[in-house]
């Protein structure tokens, strides 16, 4: 655990009980603080009260008073939409909101560090896809370099949850915007902007205030190295904002669909090949058509990423070739779950958006493709434009008629998954691939893109 340094003695509200707010509780009371804690579900506050927490209603008049911070769960809309009334009496207190993210950027380094050779340092990753992968091949990365690494935030174990960092290690996080958008302190050693794409928008107010939110990664504390993708305009915007002209190399640009150019210091993929670029010239390069575990073009920009950010903290490229080759690739992410009679069967429960399900559809041929489930703003016309290789789609969800009628390829209405996985496979033939890319939220039939994920891969493990 990662005590918090700063409020000893302070009492600080603690908003929302699930697993990043009472991590934070524990991590507060861990550095001398009184959590005041709050759920409106009472099977949370009840596990809170348990530990010995004190839970107090925060909409109450005076609930604020000699309140040193609230810390809000990252689920909780602070602004948009609507402020949570909870948020709004902090404001209306005078009283400083944070979430566990700030928490621990202001407590992670301490004065055991003096005796280390090496400072522990923190690579933390942002963007609307790619970023559990990215994450987790960067921490795969420094595995086979032999370098200690944490991996922490929506991947691995909450960031106040991790172990105190030994001599030379590295802390890899995955930030969502919400992550981002509410922290008072974010300041990582390296900050990766993978891409980014329509998403979360009624939660930030629009596109312009999704960017705004990833931009706070990069703007707040300043990191050493930044490595931006450049395939939208709002990455190439970012690497001119933060970079003091083309040869600054603290400004790592990536692409996963061009080669890049200029003095400065670029890592992009172009027909599956890896090329790293420095002042003009190739220093190294991978070839990323046979790595089983990052297949198409969306997880070459992932790898592209992933080799920056190892490069940024003095990984040696052959090593991150190797680590490629033995990556096996995280679950509900391009993951090939069977193979049989000729079909592949990938499981990409992950791909929630239109953009993520459309790179997923790029990435094979002869696609019998699942789709559907709670759709999201922006349509389906992007996917329409990836779907070239699809021969059928099967689309699940409670509007499942409504989600089909918007495809420009021939659909079959199934609504559920066993339906839809019985179905492609009956139609399959040897070289297609039955691929789950929903390009929809989860929550009108799962809990979870895992629970969605898991339910593929029994329906199609029960079947074969």
């Amino acid at each position: 655990m990662i005590p918090v340094q700063g409020l000893n003695g302070a009492r600080v509200a603690v908003l929302g009980l699930g697993r990043s707010g009472l991590v934070a509780a524990r991590a507060l009371k861990a550095g001398g603080a009184t959590p005041i804690c709050w759920d409106d579900n009472p099977d949370a506050r009840a596990k809170a009260e348990t530990e010995g927490f004190a839970c107090l209603d925060l909409k109450k008049g005076g609930a604020f008073d000699n309140v040193a911070r609230l810390i809000v769960s990252p689920g909780i809309p602070h602004l948009y939409p609507s402020p949570n009334p909870v948020i709004a009496a902090a404001w209306a207190a005078g009283v400083p909101v944070d979430n566990d993210i700030g928490l621990f950027f202001q407590s992670f380094a301490t004065s055991e560090w003096n005796r280390f050779d090496t400072v522990p340092r923190v690579i933390a990753v942002t963007g609307s896809n790619g970023k559990s992968t990215t994450c987790a091949l960067i921490h795969h990365v420094m595995e086979v370099a032999g370098r200690p690494c944490q991996l922490a935030g929506n991947i691995g174990r909450g960031v106040l949850d991790i172990d105190p960092p030994h001599d030379g290690e590295i802390v890899v996080l995955e930030l969502s915007s919400y992550q981002t958008d509410l922290a008072r302190s974010l300041t990582p050693d390296v900050a990766v902007f993978t891409n980014l794409s329509p998403d979360h928008l009624d939660r930030h107010a629009g596109m312009g205030g999704y960017f705004a939110a990833k931009r706070r990664l990069f703007a707040e504390g300043g990191p050493d190295r930044a490595v931006i993708g450049v395939d939208e305009d709002e990455g190439r915007s970012l690497a001119g904002q933060l970079s003091e002209g083309p040869s600054d190399d603290r400004v790592i640009r990536v692409s996963g669909a061009e080669k890049l150019t200029g003095p400065g210091w670029q890592v992009f993929a172009k027909k599956g090949f890896l090329a790293e670029y420095r002042k003009g010239r190739q220093v190294a390069s991978i070839d990323l058509r046979d790595v089983a575990g990052l297949p198409g073009a969306h997880n070459h920009q992932n790898a592209c990423a992933a080799y920056a950010a190892a490069r940024a903290v003095g990984v040696a490229p052959k090593v991150i070739e190797q680590a490629f080759h033995s990556f096996a690739g995280l679950p509900h992410r391009s993951q090939t779950i069977a193979e049989a009679d000729g079909v592949r069967y990938v499981n990409d429960s992950k791909a929630t958006n239109v953009d993520s399900a459309a790179k997923a559809l790029a990435a094979f041929k002869n696609i019998r493709w699942i789709c559907g489930g709670l759709q999201k703003e922006g349509g389906l016309d992007p996917l329409n434009d990836a779907a070239s290789g699809v021969r059928k789609a099967y689309v699940i969800g409670r509007e499942a008629a409504q989600f089909a009628m918007q495809l420009n390829v021939e659909a079959q209405v199934c609504g559920s998954m066993s339906a839809a996985v019985a179905a492609a496979m009956e139609d399959a033939e040897a070289g297609d691939v039955v691929l789950l890319a929903p390009a929809a939220a989860s929550f009108d039939q799962y809990d979870s893109f895992e629970r969605r994920g898991e339910d593929f891969v029994a329906e199609v493990t029960k079947r074969l």
